[in-house]
């Protein structure tokens, strides 16, 4: 499905590629639209316990909020490097790019997805805004929406370019923007 698309991919290829029967995948899932949600539903679990992992380690390495955040950003980066192949991508990209394919409830879960990674980020900005206020008015859900924007066009970028490397270089320089925008020159 990130490798082609959730309409190119046909059920007959999942059911393939899990090995499965057709009628296999029916028992579990009683269309695309119940598959995109579970798929949704386990990228919103996983990405949580990732990034939370993350976050955590970096408390537990720091007490400054700005550190905290470079090092979650330090830490994602790094997470991306070690993915085999490169990272190919997420089913929220795909959900959100082809949004027409699917129901009220997998756009909800998309954006469920997206507000979650949203409120993380925005709860660190905050954080280091009380510490080191920026010299420009910077919101922080929009800074919290701004390094998700820069993942999930790195991931597309990287696709495009054919290098999976994109993705972390993009995030280690979002990294540095945020040093510069709170910490100065």
């Amino acid at each position: 499905i990130i490798a082609k698309g959730f309409d190119a991919t046909s059920i007959e290829e999942i059911a393939a590629a899990v090995e499965i029967s057709r009628a296999g995948f029916f028992y579990h899932f009683p269309d695309k639209n119940s598959l995109a949600r579970a798929l949704i539903e386990r990228q919103i679990t996983e990405e949580a316990q990732m990034v939370d992992g993350f976050i955590n380690r970096a408390a537990e390495l720091s007490d400054d909020p700005l550190q905290q955040l470079l090092i979650t950003l330090r830490f994602m980066a790094e997470a991306y490097t070690e993915v085999p192949g490169g990272y190919q991508g997420c089913i929220l990209a795909s959900a959100t790019y082809q949004d027409r394919l699917f129901d009220a409830e997998v756009r909800a879960a998309n954006r469920r997805a997206l507000m979650a990674f949203r409120e993380r980020f925005e709860r660190m900005f905050r954080r280091v805004a009380d510490v080191y206020p920026p010299r420009e008015a910077l919101d922080p859900a929009d800074m919290a929406d701004l390094v998700d924007s820069i993942i999930e066009g790195a991931i597309i970028l990287a696709r495009g370019m054919g290098d999976p490397t994109i993705l972390t270089r993009q995030v280690l320089l979002a990294r540095q923007l945020i040093k510069v925008a709170y910490l100065g020159s």
